[in-house]
């Protein structure tokens, strides 16, 4: 397994952190302290710039954690569906790594799988059976008859 860079191990830490109750309520008792300190200092302009100076760089910053978690989140989960299915006999390998293609690509596997889609609700009632996952030939070809 390899070590994770200090980015890494920073981002998941403040990921888990963030996400904590314990976190929201301090924000929540951040903001209400704020609000309680507004007639202390007369409601100054640079009572308001406190909160919005600080509420803007932590979305600033909450933005790239948020990024960088559900970067790492979508690749783990296109990593498992690619072993799924290399894993399933009958399963189209054609479909592995599939985010990495072109727009275009993407687009005529799309209407490939909406046409089998229509197939399938406009089959026989009965005859579900014929529309299944079809077998495939070694160089991706679909048998005939």
């Amino acid at each position: 397994m390899q070590q994770s860079t200090g980015f890494t191990r920073l981002a998941k830490a403040a990921a888990r952190f963030t996400g904590r109750p314990l976190c929201f309520m301090l924000a929540v008792l951040l903001v209400l302290v704020w609000i309680l300190t507004g007639p202390l200092f007369a409601f100054s302009n640079t009572w308001q710039l406190v909160i919005n100076t600080g509420t803007t760089i932590i979305t600033f910053l909450m933005v790239f954690l948020i990024q960088n978690t559900q970067n790492r989140d979508t690749e783990a989960m296109q990593i498992k569906l690619d072993e799924l299915i290399r894993s399933t006999q009958g399963a189209n390998n054609r479909l592995l790594d599939l985010e990495e293609l072109e727009d275009r690509e993407l687009e005529a596997f799309r209407v490939s799988y909406e046409s089998l889609a229509q197939q399938a609700r406009d089959c026989a009632p009965g005859d579900e059976h014929q529309i299944g996952t079809p077998a495939l030939l070694p160089d991706g070809q679909r048998p005939s008859g």
